[in-house]
């Protein structure tokens, strides 16, 4: 092998991960990404993410989202994990989905609640969430 074909010590790991046709560590802005997708894809409605970077250490997003029953909170919520693990995000923690009318998706660096639309209102979670002189990036 010739040095230009021998990875250096200064290479990062991605670059050897590409070399070696591996996949690189999704980032957590893909992981947002992934989810603000699914639910669109999936016909949430009323999408809110809410940043949480320097305002809680749970975690970097907080995606609310509704859905017209609880069959499609329910379906919503199981494609969501499944989409995330197959990404490469591992697994994630699901609280609520026997009932669904509020599910709590626990994916790490994002956090997702998917409500029916009167349990929502109720809770008015973007409200309690809300910063003074922050709004919340709707999708």
């Amino acid at each position: 092998m010739t040095q230009a074909q021998t990875p250096t010590a200064g290479a990062s790991a991605e670059l050897t991960k590409a070399a070696l046709n591996m996949p690189a560590e999704p980032s957590h802005d893909a992981l947002h990404q992934l989810v603000m997708s699914q639910l669109d894809d999936d016909q949430a409605q009323d999408i809110v993410s809410i940043p949480l970077v320097g305002k809680s250490s749970v975690a970097d997003h907080m995606v609310i989202a509704s859905g017209r029953s609880t069959r499609q909170v329910a379906a919503m919520a199981q494609k969501l994990s499944e989409k995330v693990k197959q990404a490469g995000f591992g697994p994630v923690r699901i609280e609520g989905l026997p009932q669904a009318d509020w599910v709590l998706i626990d994916a790490g660096d994002v956090v997702v609640h998917l409500f029916r639309p009167e349990v929502r209102s109720f809770y008015n979670l973007e409200r309690m969430w809300s910063f003074e002189g922050g709004e919340a990036a709707a999708s």
